[in-house]
């Protein structure tokens, strides 16, 4: 059985896409012509995912405004001046923040699926956000009327719709994101913060069987925006205990743009469990080098001194554009570094045997 190979999520949207977002925001373009370039950078994105050789595709989440903010899309009780995570170079992301009760998602993540799915030639993953990340829209302060454990409530009943309507449409797999975990521990370097996050999220996971969560994974990775990440300082080794305790099966883990691999291996190797698996970043999205086949193959064959082969499978380390304004990557070069996971994922399989 060849080594499996999946990417992140996203994809830099096209400039058409683009253009049109900016129209659409500045009241130049209706919401039906949005609508149509939408549809065309989705049918081309998927094209050429496809013509990568990737045996499992996503959507590129061209018409997500974010990653991290899709579920808020036409939500009223917000505020803009909401929790703010600054990056390494100087740029912050903020979110916004809830204001009011209760809370329910604009939009569900099986959206973006179903619309991938009509255009699809290959099994269509899904990614969604956690719900450790959308608690930090609950204000410090408390919301009069809606206390914190009536949100926490309404969001893991959201999180937990997100996940399983996609699983019941036929997702290949869906993956929770969760780059806020590294983040966490710069925010709270004692682990209360991770710790309560890793809690919210297996409440989420708590509602799945045993079967429904082997097709469940979690992506972690430092943040990667504009070429630049908000928690890569954070020792990843303080990291791992915490993110194996997260109760799925499939764990995509930002490792090529890791300054000492081996070490975060060898970490992984003492947590890893015999039914999960483990796929290792072998691209790296924020450089601007686009790995050779040979590389590749090369860093696969690395983590098959650590990872049973039964359980190692690779990936991007991180979406390659994870807020649709980010523009740093190319589209090209995004999809040039898939070519290259996926064709040296098969060079490291013929060298093991596998």
């Amino acid at each position: 059985m060849p080594i499996p190979t999946e990417p992140i999520g996203s994809i830099p949207r096209t400039a058409d896409l683009l253009g049109a977002m900016h129209a659409h925001a500045a009241g130049k373009m209706s919401a039906e012509q949005l609508k149509t370039v939408e549809e065309s950078a989705l049918r081309d994105t998927i094209s050429r995912l496809e013509k990568t050789g990737s045996p499992v595709i996503t959507d590129g989440e061209q018409t997500k405004p974010s990653f991290a903010t899709y579920p808020l899309s036409g939500l009223e009780h917000l505020a803009s001046d909401g929790a703010i995570i600054p990056f390494a170079d100087g740029h912050t992301r903020q979110l916004p923040k809830l204001t009011a009760g209760p809370f329910r998602y604009g939009v569900h993540a099986v959206t973006y699926l179903k619309a991938a799915q009509q255009h699809a030639h290959l099994p269509v993953k899904q990614a969604v956000i956690s719900a450790s990340a959308l608690s930090l829209l609950y204000p410090q302060s408390g919301i009069r009327g809606y206390p914190r454990e009536a949100f926490v409530e309404d969001l893991v009943g959201e999180a937990e719709r997100d996940i399983r309507e996609c699983l019941e449409s036929g997702a290949a797999c869906v993956q929770i994101d969760f780059t806020e975990g590294r983040l966490a521990l710069k925010m709270d370097p004692s682990a209360g913060v991770l710790n309560a996050f890793i809690d919210l999220n297996n409440r989420v996971l708590d509602r799945f069987n045993a079967t429904e969560r082997q097709q469940i994974g979690v992506h972690t990775c430092p943040g990667g925006d504009r070429d630049s990440t908000h928690s890569a300082d954070v020792d990843y080794t303080r990291l791992l205990p915490g993110l194996f305790r997260l109760k799925v099966g499939r764990f995509y883990v930002q490792l090529a743009s890791e300054v000492d691999r081996r070490r975060v291996l060898t970490t992984i190797r003492n947590l890893l469990k015999p039914e999960q698996i483990l796929f290792v970043g072998v691209t790296d999205p924020i450089n601007p080098q686009i790995e050779s086949p040979d590389v590749v193959r090369d860093r696969v064959l690395e983590a098959a001194e650590f990872v049973p082969l039964e359980s190692l499978g690779t990936t991007d380390d991180c979406g390659f554009s994870p807020f649709a304004d980010d523009t740093s990557t190319s589209r090209e070069t995004a999809f040039a570094k898939i070519r290259s996971r996926v064709e040296g994922t098969a060079m490291a399989a013929k060298v093991l045997g596998v």
